[in-house]
């Protein structure tokens, strides 16, 4: 049985026929409807999570690991609010999280009645589109129901909004069947051959093309930068930019040298990130990718070789390097022992330091929440995405993020195959490379966040396997057993490290590259 609700009734069935199969729900009284239907449905599946914060990262995670729409639901007032960081990360990752709120009726607002507050557009420029659902007492307002859920619904690379105003009384579960609602279809638009054509032969005939892939993967770019400095040589005329976040600062003010840029990607957004754009494509980035990589398998292109030859130099050098006892150490290692696992793996990196350590050692894609570079529920990310796979799931953290989020593993969807490799170096690490923080007497205390504080008992209170490492012999046994073992719940390996040979070893890299 469902809820007498009509909107909520409209709501359900409409996520079931545009798809939607999975929903993280959070506690409350006046989403209790919504939850209710969400539950009730049999094609879709539910995972409770209490933290409206940790719950829209999990959402997030989910759907990276599916690559579909998920829905979290959250009650009225400021449980809502908690899911802004999520929902910005999604928005710049162009992920379709559907956030489902409860909501007082409007003529409650603001006559300090509990939970009420303007919610509609409280998640702002984040998301896509926002619709505020009628209560419907007639046909046409129903119709106007559906249409909004529709206009919300065909949304699929980016987050929308769908709030749900609930008039008491809550609790009538007494409907027997979902009404059979119109589902409106959008058709995507898709890169004819026609423009595969002129994209490559736009390619081909430059001087100095250069095809840039954001996240997932891109090694090495960093350094090759850095390397190159004010070489006119290596400066590209025509950039093709399938799109993704780009991590290095020190690459997006090279490529503003270039004189123009043409973005593909899937939603036909003005993404100028090199402030030379000059068209958008709208299509799927790897389509073109395939296309370009055909092309210079057939006829290779001078400029392009010069690159591959510089890249393949700094990844020679990076694999002979050998770091002392550091998160550097730490990351290659791990990276190296990647090849060693038996299954099928997916690898999370949290956001600063340890991505930038994956530029240098993975040579594999990794998710990263780089669409707005918050550290606040990278663990979370990775442990809702090990719920929806059988995947092993790792994520390479460092100690703020993880103390951060650390109500991710509070949580009872959580299984064995989510592996943690914590970085604890006593203060966020990456404050020690950025020039001129030195010169604060606030950096370590108030910027950095210096702690002396140990992941063990949250392990303990929250039944996952804890490891820890303080030497180079320590750490690798500790991720070969971080790789290996056999466990029904999450493994964790805390490895600690001084910041200041950190930035120490991280320093010496840089200037042991050469051209």
């Amino acid at each position: 049985m469902y809820s007498n609700k009509d909107n909520v009734n409209i709501l359900t069935s409409l996520l079931v026929a545009h798809g939607i199969r999975h929903a993280v729900v959070c506690p409350g009284s006046r989403n209790a409807p919504i939850v209710h239907n969400l539950n009730e449905c049999p094609d879709i599946q539910c995972y409770p999570v209490t933290d409206e914060r940790s719950a829209s990262f999990y959402a997030l995670g989910m759907s990276q690991a599916l690559n579909e729409p998920v829905v979290v639901c959250v009650t009225s007032g400021t449980a809502l609010l908690n899911v802004v960081p999520a929902v910005a990360e999604a928005y710049y990752q162009h992920r379709p999280l559907v956030v489902i709120s409860a909501d007082r009726p409007q003529q409650w607002i603001d006559q300090l009645d509990g939970q009420t507050l303007p919610q509609p557009d409280a998640l702002g420029r984040f998301v896509r589109k926002a619709v505020s659902l009628p209560e419907p007492h007639d046909e046409e307002e129903r119709w106007y129901c559906n249409r909004l859920v529709n206009e919300a619904l065909i949304v699929r690379h980016a987050p929308v909004h769908i709030n749900v105003p609930i008039s008491e009384p809550l609790f009538d579960f007494s409907v027997a069947a979902l009404p059979k609602e119109r589902k409106i279809e959008c058709l995507p638009a898709d890169i004819q051959p026609t423009t595969l054509a002129h994209l490559g032969r736009m390619f081909m005939q430059s001087k100095r093309p250069m095809l840039i892939a954001g996240q997932p993967l891109n090694p090495h770019l960093d350094e090759a930068v850095l390397l190159v400095q004010d070489d006119e040589r290596y400066v590209p005329d025509f950039v093709l930019y399938i799109g993704g976040s780009i991590v290095s600062k020190r690459l997006k003010r090279f490529l503003r040298k270039a004189k123009e840029t043409w973005i593909v990607n899937e939603t036909g957004e003005v993404n100028d990130t090199f402030m030379n754009l000059t068209h958008v494509v709208q299509g799927d980035g790897e389509v073109v990718a395939d296309h370009i990589r055909f092309l210079l398998e057939d006829q290779p292109h001078p400029f392009v070789q010069m690159w591959g030859d510089l890249i393949r130099r700094i990844h020679s050098q990076a694999v002979g390097y050998e770091p002392v006892y550091s998160q550097m150490a730490v990351v290659k290692y791990f990276e190296s022992q990647l090849s060693t696992v038996n299954c099928q793996l997916s690898v999370h990196y949290a956001n600063s330091s340890a991505i930038r350590l994956a530029n240098i050692y993975a040579q594999h894609p990794v998710f990263c929440n780089r669409g707005v570079n918050g550290i606040e529920g990278s663990l979370s990310t990775a442990a809702g995405f090990s719920c929806v796979t059988d995947d092993k799931v790792f994520c390479v953290i460092g100690d703020l993020s993880f103390f951060y989020d650390q109500n991710a593993l509070w949580n009872q969807n959580l299984r064995g195959n989510l592996r943690i490799l914590l970085l604890n170096n006593g203060r966020g690490g990456i404050f020690n490379m950025l020039k001129g923080l030195e010169q604060s007497p606030a950096r370590d205390k108030f910027v950095a966040a210096e702690h002396t504080t140990s992941a063990e008992g949250i392990c303990q209170q929250n039944h996952v396997v804890y490891l820890k490492a303080s030497n180079m012999e320590d750490m690798q046994k500790g991720i070969v057993t971080l790789l290996s073992k056999e466990s029904d719940t999450p493994v964790l390996l805390e490895v600690f490290t001084d910041a200041s040979e950190d930035e120490r070893v991280f320093r010496n890299y840089y200037r042991s590259l050469s051209i």
